[in-house]
């Protein structure tokens, strides 16, 4: 851990240090890497995002490499593979999320990018938190994406989750004020 002034939660373990300071609020695309994190962040659903961070290596061999099209295919026997897989968080309706939702990504009738981003709101109308009690759980922003991905088949995809997810891939940038990640 180094100097660096961050928010609070990313100097409690070496994996958030790393996590807060090269991806956290990062603007990320892809389908893929959007695809990961959705479905990351439908996992730590009810769990430490350290238990995540520690096991994600094993979730993209598990979820190979978290490509859409190759989970899609996933059928009986992975369900079994990924149930007795400890390298991973084993639940059942979560694991069964991941791939219904990879399923409904090849039925998008626009690319998963572009749906995600189109509920980003306008980083200037967001004054910067001045301290983590002041980053919300919920926006109107998550409220809305979580509907329209419900709408759409997607499943595990609640305004928390959603919201939880654009900070994770910068659609908002929550980094605290103080923090050297905010700092012009």
């Amino acid at each position: 851990m180094t100097d660096r002034p961050r928010c609070e939660w990313g100097n409690s373990a070496p994996e958030y240090v790393e996590y807060h300071d090269n991806e956290w609020g990062v603007p990320l695309h892809g389908e893929a890497p959007l695809f990961e994190r959705l479905t990351l962040e439908a996992f730590q659903s009810g769990l430490s995002w350290l238990i995540i961070l520690r096991k994600r290596e094993g979730f993209r061999r598990a979820f190979a490499g978290f490509e859409p099209a190759r989970v899609a295919a996933f059928g009986p026997d992975d369900v079994a593979r990924l149930l007795a897989d400890t390298a991973i968080v084993r639940n059942r309706a979560k694991i069964d999320a991941a791939i219904r939702n990879a399923r409904t990504i090849a039925e998008l009738d626009i690319p998963l990018d572009k749906l995600l981003w189109s509920f980003a709101p306008d980083p200037a109308g967001r004054p910067r938190p001045a301290a983590l009690a002041e980053v919300p759980a919920v926006t109107r922003e998550s409220t809305a994406m979580a509907k329209e991905l419900k709408r759409r088949g997607f499943t595990f995809v609640g305004p928390t989750t959603c919201y939880a997810m654009m900070q994770a891939t910068g659609m908002v940038d929550d980094h605290i004020a103080t923090c050297w990640r905010a700092l012009p």
